[in-house]
């Protein structure tokens, strides 16, 4: 049954992005078809979604007698990649497994731990879904004890700034809808004057991470349980305090529904004995997923780590989320071992991970059986040529539309984790790590990755 839910995705996939292809080359948009990416490719963390434009061919149906691609011309394909010059002395870790069977049909360095760059973020969002389940919400909440109304965050870190939205996944929240409740209830209760603080202490711990080089404040804000709409920053530039920016925002609103605020917003955890006088609520866990892992979100994926370590019983700090994660997939039969984690996000290149794990994870979300969890995780990934970190790879190439996968980019580490259907209709998940390539070398490991190795098991008619 999942097989054919996956089809049907791939199917639809395939359409939309033909559809914009006649638009898209008489304005010049659409690259050659000799390379992986536009010349004029940029590398970006958080790349704006666009439909790319690629001229596929029809879709191919997964079928359960599809021919299993030839192991040995699968590793030709993984050797090719290790040997090829754009990724000069760097390591290649390749897992390739044969979905139905399960069977891994290439062992290419696959349980080397090498670093996985935001390939990391399948581990966290598999923890999260399997522990957490896709329909989890987090609450911001205003309390009242005396005449000071906390504001309490929940995890929330796509607030609205005034209304939200109840069909959006950013933004479902509002601030000004909480302060707008807030004042209505205090206006019941007769109290016109209030002092406002804000409770952060959910989380624990340092904000910043050690183990992430300097530079990196471009690409994750401080990591802090509420904050108005992290995806309002996609090339950087966060606030130095998002969670005290969005309490004074929240004054603010009080103020506008007629409650006279005094003095400046405090920090201080809400008392026992507050009454609660208002709440909104996020969106669903699948939902927030399918923003933080198709734009690569590494702000939302470290709060992620802490809403697995608070429900694992674990401090909702760094470690804490990363003790947490791999304690899930421990718990979920995954193995383990040789795993380092220093972060949820994949920004730290201390992070080792082997390519088969995130091989195994892709292929029991992608299993019959997969469940809520599988569905949910796939479903939020990336697609080739079509939206996300991969709106504009596989142009022009084989890929689009039958590549689903989540990305990783650092200035020395590259990957692609996910599933791509062959040309024979056969479901194959994968995961491919190059690491240590020189600063600098990205776009060319990009470019050995998708050429070498993923479009050409798109194109594979293979079967052995």
């Amino acid at each position: 049954m999942h097989k054919a839910q996956i089809a049907a995705l791939t199917a639809a996939t395939l359409v939309v992005v033909g559809a914009y292809y006649s638009l898209a080359d008489a304005l010049d948009l659409v690259p050659g078809a000799l390379t992986a990416s536009p010349a004029d490719y940029a590398v970006q963390p958080f790349p704006t979604p666009a439909a790319a434009a690629q001229d596929p061919e029809a879709a191919t149906a997964l079928a359960d007698d599809a021919p299993v691609p030839a192991a040995g011309e699968l590793a030709a394909l993984a050797n090719t990649l290790a040997a090829d010059e754009r990724i000069g002395d760097a390591a290649a870790g390749v897992s390739i497994v044969d979905v139905a069977s399960g069977e891994e049909l290439v062992d290419l360095g696959a349980g080397t731990a090498l670093t996985p760059a935001s390939s990391n973020k399948v581990l966290v969002a598999w923890a999260a879904l399997s522990l957490l389940g896709a329909d989890h919400t987090v609450d911001t909440t205003a309390v009242l004890d005396g005449s000071t109304v906390t504001l309490v965050g929940g995890g929330d870190v796509l607030l609205a700034e005034d209304d939200g939205d109840p069909d959006a996944t950013i933004g479902r929240a509002g601030l000004g809808d909480l302060a707008r409740d807030a004042a209505a209830q205090l206006q019941e209760q007769g109290v016109t004057s209030v002092t406002v603080a804000l409770d952060d202490t959910l989380f624990t711990g340092p904000t910043w991470n050690d183990a992430w080089a300097d530079g990196n404040e471009a690409w994750v804000a401080p990591i802090q349980p509420l904050m108005v709409d992290v995806t309002a920053y996609p090339s950087g530039g966060y606030p130095a305090d998002p969670a005290l920016d969005a309490a004074q925002t929240f004054a603010d609103h009080l103020r506008e529904a007629g409650i006279t605020v005094t003095g400046t917003v405090t920090r201080a955890a809400a008392a026992d004995g507050a009454t609660e006088l208002a709440r909104v609520t996020s969106a669903p866990l699948a939902d927030i997923l399918s923003v933080s892992l198709k734009e690569s979100d590494n702000t939302m994926t470290e709060v992620e780590g802490r809403l697995v370590a608070l429900a694992a019983g674990e401090e909702a700090s760094f470690d804490g989320a990363t003790r947490a994660v791999l304690a899930r997939l421990r718990d979920d039969g995954f193995d383990i071992s040789g795993v380092t984690l220093h972060d949820s996000c994949g920004l730290a290149l201390g992070d080792k991970v082997p390519a088969r794990l995130l091989a195994q994870i892709i292929t029991r979300a992608s299993a019959d059986d997969a469940g809520t969890t599988g569905r949910s995780l796939m479903a939020a990934l990336p697609v080739g040529g079509l939206d996300g970190t991969l709106d504009d790879r596989f142009i022009g190439i084989v890929g689009a539309g039958t590549v689903r996968a989540k990305t990783g980019s650092l200035d020395t580490a590259a990957s692609l984790t996910g599933t791509v259907v062959t040309k024979d209709g056969r479901l194959l998940a994968f995961s491919v790590i190059v690491d240590g390539f020189e600063a600098g070398g990205l776009y060319s490991a990009r470019l050995a990755i998708d050429d070498d190795l993923v479009s050409p098991l798109a194109d594979c008619g293979c079967g052995g």
